[in-house]
């Protein structure tokens, strides 16, 4: 066979595969939102949760579910940040590394739910955090921490050599050649880690449902105070997420409108998912063109 037409024929061969994962991505995507967007409404994204009444809503898990998200990325992302600088730019390749990324890789292949037993034995039982959030956070900076560790690595490793010599020629130290020229140079790709893993951590379930637990007491937004069991601040209540709902309803809710609210939830999950992101990048951009004078 004719090298151009073996060439176009694994060309058009890749855009087939490419087309048809796009087309199941958006089958799925269309189906939750085409199911799930009747049911959306102010009300329904406000009003707390009826176990067994319909007409509840899903205020209280989206926000227990931000709230868990930005707590876990600030426990993992300067832990993950810390990590990935030393491994690049000061560690040598001996057996002290090579035994860090062996433990990263196998933190990484650890299913969630095994993750989420860790957690509930480690925090839950024996630092006696009980069903709470700070449970959950410091389970899904386990569960976090690989991948965010990984993509940042891989995002300085995208940063050429050039630039770090340039810092050192004008008479920088390595740490100011790091934080003045290395990372705001890869700002975009580190940007581009943290939105995955806040993906995972957003959608995440199974760890949760050990360490997090499966209640959402009635929050008071107008108390602020965090030692209050009623504060939305509090970090030592329970808190069932979004996904977490999701998950409770389809295998014992037994409110009347159980598939409308599970298929609003859903739906408000993927949307917050994709504005999340959307706002991420934008942000992002505006970042790296601050620090970088692009």
């Amino acid at each position: 066979m004719n090298p151009k037409t073996q060439n176009k024929i694994a060309i058009g061969t890749l855009y087939g595969v490419a087309g048809l994962v796009v087309l199941i991505l958006l089958a799925l995507l269309g189906y939750i939102l085409v199911s799930g967007l009747p049911q959306l409404s102010w009300h329904f994204l406000t009003a707390p949760a009826k176990a067994f009444l319909k007409g509840g809503g899903v205020g209280v898990q989206l926000y227990n579910s931000f709230y868990l998200l930005i707590l876990a990325m600030l426990i993992s992302f300067p832990i993950a940040l810390g990590a990935a600088i030393y491994l690049y730019e000061y560690a040598r390749d001996n057996w002290v590394t090579t035994t860090i990324r062996t433990a990263i890789e196998i933190l990484s292949s650890l299913p969630s739910v095994v993750v989420g037993l860790f957690g509930f034995l480690f925090f839950v039982v024996k630092l006696r955090l009980g069903f709470s959030i700070l449970s959950g956070a410091f389970a899904l900076t386990f569960f976090n921490l690989p991948l965010l560790t990984r993509s940042i690595e891989d995002s300085l490793r995208t940063i050429d050599l050039s630039q770090r010599e340039g810092g050192l020629a004008l008479g920088l130290s390595r740490w100011e050649t790091i934080t003045r020229v290395i990372l705001p140079a890869a700002v975009p790709s580190i940007l581009t880690g943290v939105i995955l893993s806040a993906g995972r951590v957003f959608g995440e379930a199974a760890a949760l449902i050990y360490t997090a637990g499966q209640s959402a007491p009635a929050l008071d937004f107008t108390d602020w105070n965090p030692f209050n069991i009623s504060s939305p601040l509090n970090p030592m209540r329970p808190a069932e997420t979004l996904a977490v709902h999701i998950w409770k309803i389809n295998s014992e809710g037994i409110m009347p409108d159980a598939k409308a609210i599970s298929s609003g939830s859903s739906a408000v999950l993927v949307l917050a998912i994709l504005i999340f992101n959307f706002a991420a990048r934008y942000l992002g951009k505006r970042l790296y063109k601050r620090l970088t004078s692009a």
